[in-house]
């Protein structure tokens, strides 16, 4: 009887020692991960586009899709994962024209933009004050000012400390407006007519007195100083239309910018897992998949990874990881792209067993 016990405390302390080594290894892998990273290696930055209903979030993102989805697709995409990938040669092409006054050197290996129309897991996600996005887009109704949910978001932004760009959107909604379409915004103001100049400008400074009343300093990005870029409170505001397309180049190479200058040290890629889970949904022939957020690090096929459920933690193989096409939706089946390890960032399907009961805003570990 005595012989078991010990035989059973060996066992015990056998476990609890491996236990320590395992995570001593754990954490040793994770110091030198963070030690290896270098401005070199950046990772896409993770945009989110907030605001009022009916600002023109999801317009202003398919103006940006559309200019490399094919004309002959059906617009108005809405995407099932909320994620939205821009490879850097679409940030090149989609910008080239103002690039020629700017003379960007643009090295970041693309975008990931999440669009929020309520999505349920962002609430949570809100909640936990997860810093989800690096940089975010304030979509602003010209023709309205500020409205009650683009406070709101205006609050979450700041009380997150999260950098974020003013879209000025429906630039196209004042009176006798010339359209330029897709055109840099400063040369499609230099097309109007002065009425028409000075209906903008009123406007403008409209916003701009009105984000002063939140507590936010603001200016239109070409009139801000070098001084106004390195004193971080300032908030450059960009004319938009999401239809015409007119200042969409100006707001993405501003965030891109933005991502290099400021936020180059949370960009730098690390091997450390970080891993979000956005959404989960049943597709046909799929069975059940989890949308997830793959910030840093990597995740492969046939890594057991930890979820977590409304029923504690779940171990899962992961069986698959599938991906739009880039700057693409994920309407046709076929069109997911399978691949075999995924590095982050950027936003993924997961198929596996037993992922019912997976909670959306919560993270994922891989184990072994």
């Amino acid at each position: 009887m005595k012989n078991q016990e010990e035989e059973e405390n060996r066992q015990k302390m056998l476990l609890a020692q491996k236990r320590e080594e395992g995570k001593k290894r754990r954490l040793e892998q994770e110091k030198a991960n963070l030690a290896a990273r270098s401005r070199d290696d950046l990772r896409c930055p993770i945009v989110v586009i907030m605001g009022h209903v009916d600002t023109g979030k999801t317009k202003l993102l398919d103006k940006i899709r559309k200019t490399n989805v094919q004309e002959g697709e059906a617009g108005g995409i809405t995407q099932q994962i909320g994620a939205t990938y821009f490879e850097k040669k679409t940030l090149l092409s989609q910008t080239a024209k103002l690039n020629e006054t700017e003379k960007f050197d643009l090295n970041l290996p693309g975008m990931l933009v999440i669009d929020t129309p309520g999505h349920e897991s962002f609430t949570n996600l809100r909640s936990r004050g997860s810093s989800l996005c690096d940089v975010a887009i304030l979509v602003v109704d010209l023709m309205h000012g500020l409205e009650q949910q683009t406070i709101e978001s205006l609050t979450m932004l700041r009380n997150r400390g999260t950098p974020f760009v003013v879209a000025l959107n429906k630039v196209d909604r004042c009176y006798a407006w010339k359209t330029c379409k897709d055109t840099p915004i400063r040369d499609a103001l230099k097309e109007q007519s002065e009425g028409t100049l000075q209906e903008f400008r009123s406007r403008a400074s409209d916003a701009k007195l009105q984000l002063q009343e939140q507590g936010v300093n603001s200016n239109i990005y070409w009139e801000m100083g070098d001084e106004d870029w390195t004193n971080s409170d300032f908030v450059p505001l960009v004319p938009t239309s999401a239809v015409t397309g007119e200042g969409v180049q100006d707001i993405l190479l501003l965030l891109c910018q933005i991502a290099q200058r400021k936020l180059w040290k949370q960009l730098m890629w690390c091997a450390n897992l970080q891993c979000t889970v956005l959404e989960v949904k049943a597709i046909d022939g799929l069975g059940m998949t989890v949308d997830v957020l793959v910030v840093n690090g990597f995740l492969r096929e046939g890594d057991r990874a930890v979820f977590c459920t409304l029923d504690g933690p779940i171990v899962a193989e992961i069986r698959g990881l599938l991906t739009p096409p880039p700057s693409r939706e994920m309407r046709i089946k076929s069109d997911y792209i399978h691949h075999k390890e995924i590095k982050g960032a950027l936003g993924v399907k997961v198929i596996g067993n037993g992922l019912e009961k997976v909670m959306a805003g919560t993270p994922v570990m891989v184990v072994g």
